[in-house]
């Protein structure tokens, strides 16, 4: 409660248009919150729907397919991307000041040659 995206973009397939999206609209969300990053804003994609709920909710007509939900704000932590340590963990965690850390992999590490 108290943290809540200032705004949400509902990704849609007309089915008048085509049956199959294929990962076109995972394309359009990737640019949609790669623009939002570049003007200091946060985003996340969500796959996961209640679309029934939705589309009452919103009045979406049945000829659209609800195909990802958008959540966008201005982001409230700092987060910090490094490198997996050497025990190999990648969860997730906040150090004393709140910032979130994101361990990844190092792009060596997952590539195959």
């Amino acid at each position: 409660m108290g943290e809540r995206p200032a705004a949400y973009i509902v990704i849609l397939g007309d089915q008048g248009i085509a049956q199959d999206f294929g990962v076109d609209h995972g394309i359009a969300a990737q640019s949609i919150l790669l623009g939002a990053r570049e003007k200091g804003l946060g985003g996340c994609m969500i796959g996961s729907i209640q679309r029934d709920r939705l589309r009452e909710l919103l009045a979406i007509p049945g000829k659209y397919d609800i195909l990802l939900v958008l959540a966008l704000g201005r982001p409230r932590e700092e987060v910090v991307i490094e490198e997996v340590g050497p025990g190999g963990d990648i969860k997730y965690w906040r150090d004393a000041q709140g910032v979130h850390h994101v361990p990844k992999r190092r792009l060596e590490d997952i590539i195959l040659n």
